[in-house]
């Protein structure tokens, strides 16, 4: 999401940097194409007016036109209204005292509940809380065995009592549950509809009059674009929206939707959702100066910081330090590594968080989930003692392995040589005897 207007507006600011000293004329020229960026990822109009219109009277001012570096300053300018756009600052999910927390999660269908129910219980249990799911949608009964199998997968519990009771009454019962059992958030997965009805907004009602839920929250695909403001001003005037988590962020999705609810519904948006897996990166609260930044090309490091935490171990990293000074890290280690990095995410994503790195993200000549794979592959296709003593694998070993990994044995080589060069730089990086020079590190890698 975002692509296309974050190359657009690189490309502006790019221009703008080329000028020693702006003009009037480059400021308003500049903020014409930023319009059309903004137009083209499918901004709401009003919005897109009266951003430009506020970027474009801050960008003309005394200060920006005879500073030193004026680009940069129109850039701030752009990044401040961007983040005012979005909300200035994340909106935490509302807690109700006493407890428990009702959540319930509401939208059309296909837009995600389901999946993003199952993710939110999750996140929730990672912060120490008991989450309850709900399957309180009764006319599609596919979703409530798709609930019933995420909280087994997840081991967190599902209150479902089929299709045959009304869902205000079984959300009444599973409140009822969560008090007895302790529960401390009940995350309630409505029934959707292909389009907003009368039935549909009468029973939302009748559920939100006997859960009384501290969120409301609304589900809303990234990729239906501008109907997602619609939609939302829809729910909202019915059920009093308290937040918006768009899934399916990583998809085709130009952004304008994120960047219009929140100013045209007043609503903030609170998560952000990718992927189909039910794990902990593929959920994640929403903060518009970090969606700023990454729009601006300028990154996303506390976010990518925050999921590392999330899977960081700190006794297995310890270990991996020692192997490495001993320079016994062998495939082993390596594939852990690899296993515990693609649990951030997909590889264009986490590149895309690192400052700079957002074009080189999106050139699969350059990184391809693929050639993870395929090195997955090989390790896999060795032994154990192979993993663990590489100058082993020659001749007929090295025949196996590509049989086994569908790979060519030329690959199996080049995979065994340049491990090999990667223990002995990681050796002498780790054992500073005299390090090593950053350029000879990046051309051995290559």
């Amino acid at each position: 999401m975002f692509e296309s207007l974050s190359d657009r507006l690189q490309a502006v600011f790019q221009k703008l940097g080329g000028k020693g000293k702006l003009t009037e004329e480059d400021v308003r020229e500049a903020m014409k194409q930023v319009r059309i960026a903004l137009l083209e990822a499918d901004v709401n109009l009003k919005v897109v007016r009266e951003f430009v219109n506020r970027v474009t009277e801050q960008a003309i001012g005394e200060e920006v036109t005879r500073s030193l570096t004026p680009a940069q300053q129109v850039i701030k300018i752009v990044h401040h209204e961007l983040i005012d756009l979005l909300g200035q600052a994340n909106v935490p999910l509302n807690e109700a005292r006493p407890g428990p927390t009702v959540l319930m999660l509401i939208g059309l269908q296909g837009s995600g509940k389901t999946t993003t129910a199952a993710k939110l219980a999750l996140w929730l249990r990672k912060k120490g809380k008991r989450p309850l799911l709900v399957a309180a949608d009764i006319y599609r009964p596919a979703a409530i065995t798709q609930l019933e199998a995420l909280g087994r997968q997840l081991g967190i519990p599902v209150h479902a009592e089929g299709t045959h009771v009304a869902p205000p009454e079984i959300a009444r019962h599973a409140l009822r549950r969560a008090r007895d059992e302790g529960i401390t958030h009940v995350l309630i997965d409505t029934a959707g509809r292909l389009q907003i009805d009368e039935p549909l907004m009468v029973e939302l009602e009748q559920i939100t009059a006997i859960t009384e839920p501290a969120e409301r929250l609304l589900v809303v695909d990234a990729m239906i674009g501008q109907e997602a403001v619609r939609v939302a001003e829809e729910f909202n005037r019915r059920v009093g929206l308290t937040g918006v988590i768009f899934t399916k962020i990583d998809g085709d999705a130009r952004g304008g939707a994120a960047l219009s609810v929140r100013a045209v519904t007043g609503v903030p948006i609170k998560f952000l959702g990718s992927g189909e897996k039910v794990e902990a990166s593929t959920i994640e609260p929403f903060h518009p100066d970090r969606l700023a930044s990454r729009i601006l090309g300028m990154g996303d490091v506390l976010s990518l910081i925050e999921r590392a935490e999330a899977i960081y171990d700190e006794e297995q990293a310890r270990k991996m330090q020692k192997k490495i000074v001993k320079g016994s890290f062998d495939f082993e280690d390596f594939l852990t590594s690899m296993q515990q990095m693609r649990k951030l995410g997909p590889l264009q994503q986490i590149l895309g968080m690192i400052p700079g790195f957002d074009k080189i993200a999106r050139n699969e000549e350059l990184v391809s989930e693929k050639d993870l794979k395929k090195i997955e592959a090989i390790i896999f296709s060795m032994t154990r003692q192979e993993r663990r003593n590489p100058d082993l694998i020659k001749g007929r070993r090295k025949e196996r392995i590509a049989r086994g990994s569908g790979t060519q044995v030329q690959e199996v080589t080049q995979l065994v040589n340049q491990f090999r060069q990667m223990q002995r730089m990681m050796k002498r990086m780790a054992g500073g005897k005299g390090g090593i020079d950053p350029r000879e590190l990046m051309r051995r890698m290559r």
